[in-house]
């Protein structure tokens, strides 16, 4: 392997702009070139209707944060109880807030790893918070409440699809159209929703015949079942070196990945 693994590759990386540069520096250091097409917006609640919310809700023995943005926004919110996480980056986030994180998955990053976290087996009579970016997955929720638990949200986000100009369209699809965008990161069912939404036609149908990059299966399951002959690579991962490596992993496989 070169030290430029991905020289000349180009990677549409559609994560929200405050959380693209970790993987766009990824992608640049082994040599490709990332195009950043936010397909999410993350704005953050009112303060003030937080704050409220927060303190109308029952005194937790059990938060739970579901991703980074979660713990930027709502870490303030909620101390004193069992702290868990739902993946690295979003415990990493907690540990560098100066608190402790009790329980994260030691494999996944996701509702079902966490779900299998032995403090999160025995809940019945708890009282559980989650905080959240608004609508979502209920799988947590659910089964938590299904354990015997009781379960109140805190919502400290909301993710939105945004407004992209008529000239970033056409950079994009100009881009495309010459070869210049070999893989599409998708991180989530949502992102594969607003992918769709807000691409020009052209570059929709093109995602049938181009390397998608996910670390979650449920995405892979829904791009399939919408473009069948689609090339799916799953990552080990969500963080920027594992997508990264998934990336890689197309270029070494298929060598004319790049122009």
């Amino acid at each position: 392997m070169t030290d430029a693994p991905l020289q000349g590759v180009g990677v549409l990386v559609t994560r929200p702009r405050v959380q693209a540069s970790g993987l766009i520096e990824a992608i640049q250091s082994n040599g490709g070139n990332a195009i950043c097409f936010p397909v999410i917006e993350i704005v953050p609640r009112d303060e003030t209707a937080v704050a409220n919310d927060a303190a109308e809700l029952p005194a937790a023995d059990i938060v739970i944060y579901v991703s980074r943005n979660a713990v930027a926004y709502g870490l303030q919110y909620a101390a004193g109880a069992t702290t868990g996480a739902t993946g690295p980056a979003t415990a990493a986030a907690i540990q560098a807030a100066g608190r402790t994180v009790d329980f994260k998955p030691d494999d996944g990053f996701d509702s079902e790893s966490l779900l299998e976290e032995p403090v999160l087996k025995d809940v019945a009579g708890k009282q559980i918070q989650i905080i959240h970016g608004g609508d979502g997955r209920e799988l947590l929720a659910e089964t938590l409440r299904e354990r015997g638990a009781r379960v109140d949200y805190l919502p400290v986000y909301e993710r939105r699809i945004p407004d992209s100009s008529p000239e970033l369209l056409a950079e994009v699809e100009s881009a495309w159209r010459n070869g210049k965008i070999n893989a599409v990161t998708i991180m989530s069912v949502e992102t594969l929703e607003n992918l769709c939404a807000l691409l020009p036609g052209w570059c929709v149908q093109q995602l049938s015949s181009m390397p998608l990059v996910t670390p979650a299966a449920r995405v892979i399951k829904e791009v399939l079942d919408r473009y069948p002959a689609a090339k799916t690579i799953l990552a080990s991962g969500p963080q920027a070196a594992d997508m990264v490596q998934a990336i890689i992993s197309i270029h070494s496989t298929q060598p004319g990945l790049a122009p």
